[in-house]
């Protein structure tokens, strides 16, 4: 995966994160969301735009729109060649749509289907390929269709992974903060790694990471927990765990910490052991997060201010007048005993015409996360961002 594509990838996800940044941990809802679903379909606008569109397309990129088909091509074949992830990406035009052939070669191979304009029929067929591309995780593609809808630009990231050692499944009930006195699904594994707790430093006060790793072996990706300060602001919290699985920001492992409360939920001592190996004790729950965002609600964020304000930005698309009417995503992320599972599929809707609005001493961390967490999806080899959410409201038993 080309870096300076990951970067601009990253430093997308960080915007988006940062959204939350005013809200408290006591105020925020749970959410998740992918930058890296949504960035190939700016570019392949951007591809297409002219006038101040392009400039802001090409600022919530962070690359030249002269390269932002290329470089949108090249990651989804990366994404595709991450284990455990499927990335795809289609394109829809009504039939009467002249679509540019600059443009519609540039399109990633296979990607090409048409609108009939029969809400129904429209329907159901993005409404499968949204199912069939992210294993039923989400069912229905999140775009408007009938005869009103000219152009469908969508993309879907699915991600399965199994952990490489699961967790045991137990009933918790914490004693104080917000989930005091529920009946949580909680996990809990034990482990001999202590530089997967880290703790690091940013805007929001100290953040402990603790990094659950997928599968062993190449290509492959890991989910970071993330624990702030009780009260500190979701969307920093995310910022600190973005820089620092990014490399961007230093942390310490819980191997170079002194004993004693290191961190958010971690806590150090020495202790007498029967071997050689420190000891990692991990506890947390599980959770299953579905979100809808709607992307207008801020165009600068994403470069689609003048884009969705009138028609007429995408010379480079078609010779007919288009406007972004919708954009949103459709997200799920779930954590449980075994593995983690996220899916989302991203659309743009593009309309004619106007725009709609004891023998051994040795190191003990344990690490305990009973209240609102944040948590990314990171590939293993690129460190591109794949998802990132934030945790309210954990699993709970019966």
């Amino acid at each position: 995966m080309d870096n300076s594509t990951v970067e601009a990838v990253n430093r997308l996800t960080a915007r988006w994160a940062a959204r939350g940044s005013a809200q408290s941990a006591g105020t925020a809802e749970g959410t998740v969301f992918t930058a890296a679903g949504l960035w190939p379909l700016l570019a392949l606008l951007a591809d297409g735009a002219d006038g101040p569109a392009r400039s802001e397309l090409e600022q919530a990129l962070g690359i030249p729109a002269d390269a932002a088909a290329e470089a949108a091509r090249e990651l989804l074949t990366a994404l595709d060649g991450v284990r455990g992830l499927r990335a795809a990406t289609g394109v829809w035009a009504r039939r009467d749509l002249p679509l540019e052939a600059a443009w519609a070669d540039r399109l990633p191979a296979g990607t090409r289907s048409a609108l009939t304009g029969d809400e129904d029929a429209d329907r159901k067929a993005l409404d499968a390929w949204a199912a069939e591309r992210t294993g039923g995780l989400v069912e229905q593609m999140p775009v408007e269709v009938g005869p009103h809808v000219d152009l469908v630009l969508a993309s879907a990231l699915a991600l399965h992974l199994t952990w490489e050692k699961p967790f045991s499944e137990r009933q918790v009930r914490p004693p104080h903060g917000p989930w005091n006195g529920r009946h949580l699904r909680g996990l809990a594994v034990t482990h001999a790694f202590p530089e997967r707790i880290r703790v690091a430093r940013g805007a929001c006060g100290p953040v402990t990471l603790l990094s659950v790793p997928g599968a062993p072996g190449a290509h492959g990706a890991d989910v970071h927990l993330l624990l702030g300060e009780p009260g500190a602001a979701p969307g920093e919290v995310l910022a600190t765990g973005i820089a620092e699985v990014t490399g961007a920001l230093a942390s310490s492992t819980a191997s170079e910490l002194p004993d004693g409360a290191a961190g958010p939920g971690l806590s150090l001592r020495t202790v007498d052991s029967t071997g050689p190996d420190p000891v990692v004790r991990i506890a947390t729950v599980a959770f299953d997060i579905r979100a809808e965002h709607d992307l207008l609600l801020h165009c600068e964020l994403f470069g689609l201010t003048s884009a969705a304000a009138r028609p007429g930005h995408f010379p480079g698309i078609s010779a007919v007048p288009l406007a972004v009417g919708s954009a949103r995503q459709s997200a799920v992320a779930r954590f449980h005993a075994e593995g983690f599972e996220a899916a989302a599929v991203t659309a743009v809707g593009m309309f004619r015409g106007a725009a709609r609005t004891p023998s051994h001493r040795v190191r003990q961390a344990e690490f305990e996360v009973d209240r609102p967490f944040g948590f990314l999806a990171v590939d293993r080899e690129s460190g591109l961002v794949l998802f990132a959410g934030w945790v309210t409201d954990p699993d709970t038993l019966a």
